[in-house]
C-alpha cells in the first residue's frame, strides 16, 4: 500500500472536467485507488463518488493504492491532483 496527500490548488476545485482527467489516469493503473477528502473516502475510478468528496481549492486530499503499481499509481496520480487544469 501506498498513499500521498497533496493541497488542492486548481482555483475551481475538483469539478467535473479535472475530475474526469484524473479518473482517466486512475484506470490506467492495476492497483485499486481510493481518494479521501473532507472526511470521506471513495474509489477513485468512479466519477460521481469523487465529485461527492465537495474538493474545492485549499482542500487536503490523499491518494491510496494497493496492488503491484501502487507506488507508481500514487506518485503519479498526486502529481495529477497537484496540478489540475479547469
Amino acid at each position: 500500500m501506498a498513499s500521498k496527500t497533496v493541497i488542492i490548488t486548481n482555483e475551481t476545485g475538483m469539478h467535473t472536467r479535472p475530475a474526469n482527467e484524473f479518473v482517466k489516469e486512475v484506470k490506467s493503473f492495476n492497483s485499486e485507488v481510493t481518494l479521501s477528502a473532507n472526511g470521506k473516502e471513495v474509489k477513485a475510478k468512479s466519477l460521481l463518488k469523487i465529485l461527492s468528496l465537495g474538493i474545492k481549492k485549499g482542500t487536503e486530499v490523499t491518494v491510496t493504492a494497493t496492488g503491484d503499481d501502487a507506488k507508481q499509481a500514487v506518485e503519479k496520480l498526486a502529481e495529477v491532483l497537484a496540478n489540475l487544469k479547469d
